[in-house]
């Protein structure tokens, strides 16, 4: 395994573990698999566990395993802040000492806000507190490092990264999302500032490996050097020096097996201008199934309406590549999950966006077909959700 270092020199296995996919049997976590997998990664080096209150048995489980197998001291664990069920302080209050609980622990090594999604959203978690609330955890040793998760386009996650002294933070990054998410533009201006960043998602949950379209496939085959889907997207990641950490959501001994051998292999810039090359033809090859060519520059923004312009089309374009449900996820992450709605239907056909996008997209046009396909019931109702749990 090998390492790299957070803002305060601690040595972070390149491989994290994401504790999100636990292996289930009919929806429960298959206890004894899990510890199995766990206690693996542990022996091979890995040292990063990721989970999150809102994850169903994962803190318990996570939890349960460290206490029995007495690692603590060879963990670190990283949870989440769910800020959408903040009301007050004390509700602060009362998740920690629950997750505390979970994790039979009585500290966190690392703790992030969950899907900041904008600083609007921040500024209201200020207003109630978090700021002197999270400053007194870390004062009590209770908390060690603060940092954020989050899924956006890169102009808010550099807002976001400017809007506190952040220790760390995490982002969704993959060969794919270069351009889209926070993308490169985020990771460099986050490393600048001295900020490490965790990476999720980097195989897309799978579907970079899983979903490939039969082209793509052909591409990975044809080409003289052998890695899998999976390891070429993994490498693609540690390539980087940017990167501090890459969770991987490993549910079998497989995943785990495969990913502990890359990890110890690879190299920073190991990667030649013919396998970036390659790289680049995989990702047309997806494309070509896109509706929408938006390379998520973000030319085209800001919105007079805030409308997330390139957030709706990477979720429009997710519909056709990845599937209905991925798509619903992405779109109502980056549109309704926030204070203010960044959805397409705000948009009032102005056209100022049109002017400045360099792939010349008819953007209101497109907007129209994404809403219809995206805004359905489903979206409307989760919308209306969130909107009502807002005033309180």
């Amino acid at each position: 395994m090998q390492y790299r270092l957070d803002k305060y020199g601690n040595k972070i296995s390149i491989l994290g573990y994401g504790c999100m996919r636990f292996p289930r049997t009919m929806g429960i976590i298959d206890r004894k698999e899990t510890e199995k997998q766990v206690i693996a990664a542990v022996r091979n080096g890995v040292n990063y566990f990721d989970t999150a209150y809102i994850y169903p048995g994962s803190e318990d489980m996570l939890g349960e395993i460290i206490e029995k197998h007495g690692i603590r001291d060879k963990v670190y664990i990283a949870t989440k802040l769910p800020h959408y069920l903040i009301r007050n302080k004390e509700t602060m209050e009362n998740l920690f000492q629950e997750q505390l609980k979970r994790l039979r622990t009585d500290f966190i090594d690392y703790y992030l806000m969950h899907m900041l999604t904008d600083t609007a959203t921040w500024k209201r978690m200020e207003e109630l507190g978090i700021k002197e609330w999270l400053e007194e955890k870390r004062k009590s040793g209770a908390i060690r490092q603060i940092g954020f998760s989050y899924h956006g386009n890169s102009d808010m996650f550099c807002r976001l990264t400017d809007a506190y002294d952040w220790d760390f933070c995490q982002i969704q990054y993959n060969y794919m999302d270069e351009h889209s998410q926070a993308g490169r533009k985020g990771l460099y201006h986050a490393y600048k500032k001295g900020i490490p960043v965790f990476i999720m998602e980097p195989l897309r949950g799978g579907k970079l490996v899983k979903n490939l379209p039969e082209n793509a496939k052909r591409i990975f085959a044809s080409y003289p050097v052998k890695h899998t889907p999976a390891q070429w997207a993994l490498r693609w990641l540690w390539n980087q020096k940017e990167v501090t950490c890459v969770l991987s959501g490993m549910n079998s001994m497989q995943m785990i097996k495969e990913n502990i051998i890359t990890a110890s292999a690879v190299k920073v810039g190991e990667m030649s201008a013919r396998d970036q090359k390659m790289l680049h033809k995989v990702v047309s090859a997806i494309n070509s199934k896109m509706k929408v060519g938006c390379t998520g520059c973000g030319y085209c923004m800001p919105c007079p309406k805030n409308v997330d312009i390139p957030g709706t089309f990477a979720a429009y374009n997710l519909r056709y590549s990845e599937g209905w449900f991925s798509s619903l996820r992405e779109y109502f992450m980056c549109t309704a999950a926030r204070k203010d709605s960044t959805a397409a239907s705000n948009c009032i056909d102005c056209g100022k966006c049109e002017k400045h996008c360099p792939q010349h997209i008819n953007i209101r046009k497109e907007l129209k077909n994404a809403e219809s396909v995206l805004e359905g019931p489903l979206y409307r109702s989760a919308r209306k959700a969130v909107e009502f749990l807002k005033v309180f």
